[in-house]
């Protein structure tokens, strides 16, 4: 009698430890709230919905997404604290521009977590938030890392006559740029090329105009052959150029071929040479499994870069859409992130020196902003 009254309350103490999961689980809710675009923004936004949804179907997680009505600080408010009174319990936020909006509400909401992609300390502690609440974890690159693979890929396909036009000259864009600048000049030193050349400016902006194209188009006809664009919208000018001159294009932060091909009205994805990516999948990926299995670590922004020797896992990585040829293999491009990871190649993350300190080979040719 005794061993079937113990054999009882083990089971039900089984039966009670997998309802509190259950129930644990599905007190999880994600929501995801754009940035100021739409998921259809084939960037941040459309790249960190779909890796929440699919997450969330697969696990049997409630998922929806918010719109602000306006690019403003005030509507990006109002959308998390819209999704926080509807009872989701994981907000996921993608980019820099929400830094203001967690400032205002993680530390009030601390029963939620806060899940931010490529806000840095410096944009929180620049919007107020002095102290890294525990609910909230944030993700940075490192983009020295997907910049200098950029740029190595572009010379060792045979591309001499580089640029790259940043948006503004914010940390992660000047990341970017550095990294390009020293995979060029890398690759071009192992080739033993004189005369590679590279045009580096800024447009001081996160959107292309008519001004910018008239300097990219200067650019193509001086002999420009392929220009890294990197800062949001900016790559409309670079493409716009591009167009009128045969020229090619490299893309940021997420496959930007598809985007680009759309843009120029393209038969095919020709035009984009690479596209220098975040793992923002990834990040989507690692944190919600956390929130599920109870493991999640907040109070802290993490700095993401090779975490394995095989391409895809990395948080840094080139696109799948790379054109890759004889000079610029895909097994080369494996090569490479096994010589970065092992450390054997290293990148200067260094951004308080000038562009041209990151060349020895190469030239760059430094203009400044644009506008």
């Amino acid at each position: 009698m005794k061993k079937i009254l113990s054999l009882a309350l083990v089971l039900c103490m089984v039966f009670a430890l997998c309802a509190v999961s259950a129930s644990a689980e599905s007190d999880v809710k994600v929501a995801m709230i754009t940035d100021y675009g739409d998921i259809t923004d084939q960037s941040f936004n459309q790249t960190t919905y779909e890796a929440c949804k699919a997450f969330c179907e697969e696990n049997g997680v409630d998922f929806t997404y918010y719109k602000p009505a306006s690019d403003s600080d005030e509507d990006r408010v109002s959308m998390i604290e819209k999704a926080i009174d509807d009872g989701f319990t994981v907000i996921v936020m993608p980019g820099y521009a929400f830094a203001p909006a967690i400032a205002a509400t993680a530390e009030d909401y601390d029963d939620v977590t806060f899940i931010a992609l490529d806000v840095s300390e410096f944009d929180l502690s620049s919007a107020g938030l002095e102290t890294l609440p525990a609910n909230l974890y944030s993700a940075v690159y490192q983009e020295e890392l997907c910049g200098y693979m950029a740029g190595y890929a572009a010379v060792k396909l045979g591309y001499t006559k580089l640029g790259f036009l940043g948006g503004m000259a914010v940390p992660a864009v000047v990341r970017y740029g550095y990294g390009f600048v020293q995979g060029a000049d890398a690759a071009a030193a192992e080739l033993g090329l004189e005369g590679v050349e590279l045009k580096y400016a800024y447009g001081n902006q996160f959107y292309g105009d008519a001004d910018i194209t008239a300097a990219m188009d200067t650019w193509y006809a001086d002999g420009t052959e392929v220009v890294f664009a990197c800062g949001g919208g900016i790559y409309t000018s670079a493409v716009d150029a591009a167009k009128k001159a045969d020229g090619k294009v490299i893309g940021v932060d997420v496959d930007q071929a598809g985007v680009i091909q759309t843009y120029a009205e393209a038969d095919d994805t020709s035009m984009t040479v690479t596209s220098a990516m975040k793992g923002l999948a990834a990040t989507v990926n690692t944190e919600l499994a956390a929130v599920l299995d109870g493991s999640f670590e907040g109070g802290k922004v993490e700095n993401l870069g090779l975490v394995s020797e095989t391409p895809e896992e990395n948080y840094v990585q080139l696109a799948g859409s790379t054109q890759f040829a004889d000079g610029f293999t895909a097994e080369d491009y494996a090569a490479l992130v096994v010589s970065m990871f092992k450390g054997e190649v290293t990148v200067n993350n260094d951004i308080t020196v000038e562009a041209a300190d990151n060349a020895s080979v190469i030239t760059v040719n430094y203009l400044g902003n644009i506008k």
